[in-house]
């Protein structure tokens, strides 16, 4: 049967712009808050190309009107997939800035409702994530590390998992104090800034470390560090330290 969706989502964030252009528009900016690396073809007839693991899509630019509208759509699949993401941005007097996001498209068969639930807690997330980014990095560009863990037999076992390692005990909060030492990796210090029951986010002073659901149900890392860092150990870490979530 499949299903029509169009999930709003808007904020207001303390940044210009400009600024909020250069996190939507350029793929140094999409990498520090959104899943993988990305590329930016700019312009009407340009594209947006997300490479994150085996996902590779590629969306054609329909709209763009520079510091105000961004608009792009992946093509129509011949079971009627598709998604599309439209940015309204909306300058204020005092400095500030209203951005909107709209994804909306159609998700085939009669199977659509896990896939739309993923769906939204992966929206919610990574919006929450463009905030955080603007709020605490704005002007800057992080390192996507992505990184994918073994296959899951029980989430809700490897969710507790995920909690205990981090410090975290009990129902978990934005605000939240997260401790913890990963194995070759500095010890990391900071707070959750988003939680749902498939996406955890945690801010520290140079990296937003996420932590999500993936098909299959696999935990999957997406961190943005702000920070230099080497690609391949801090990759060999991460994987390492998914293992042992078991």
């Amino acid at each position: 049967m499949g299903h029509e969706f169009r999930t709003p989502a808007e904020a207001e964030v303390d940044t210009t712009p400009e600024q909020v252009w250069a996190a939507i528009a350029t793929g140094p900016g999409i990498d520090s808050w959104f899943m993988g690396r990305n590329e930016v073809d700019p312009g009407i007839g340009g594209a947006v190309r997300t490479a994150f693991g085996d996902y590779n899509p590629e969306s054609a630019v329909t709209e763009w009107d520079p510091l105000k509208r961004l608009a792009y759509t992946s093509g129509v699949a011949p079971d009627g997939r598709f998604v599309a993401y439209e940015f309204l941005i909306e300058g204020q007097d005092s400095g500030s800035t209203v951005l909107r996001m709209v994804t909306s498209g159609f998700l085939p068969g009669d199977d659509w409702e896990a896939e739309y639930e993923a769906m939204n807690y992966g929206l919610a997330f990574f919006f929450r994530a463009l905030r955080e980014y603007l709020a605490w990095f704005a002007g800057r560009t992080a390192s996507p590390v992505t990184v994918f863990g073994p296959p899951v037999a029980d989430w809700e076992k490897t969710w507790a998992a995920l909690a205990d390692r981090l410090g975290l005990s009990g129902s978990i909060s934005p605000g939240d104090t997260v401790r913890f030492v990963p194995d070759g990796l500095p010890p990391i210090e900071g707070v959750v800034y988003s939680v749902s029951p498939q996406c955890l986010g945690v801010r520290t002073g140079d990296t937003l470390y996420g932590f999500m659901q993936g098909l299959g149900g696999s935990m999957v890392a997406v961190h943005h560090v702000f920070a230099e860092i080497d690609r391949s150990s801090t990759e060999a870490a991460w994987r390492t330290w998914l293992d042992l979530l078991g």
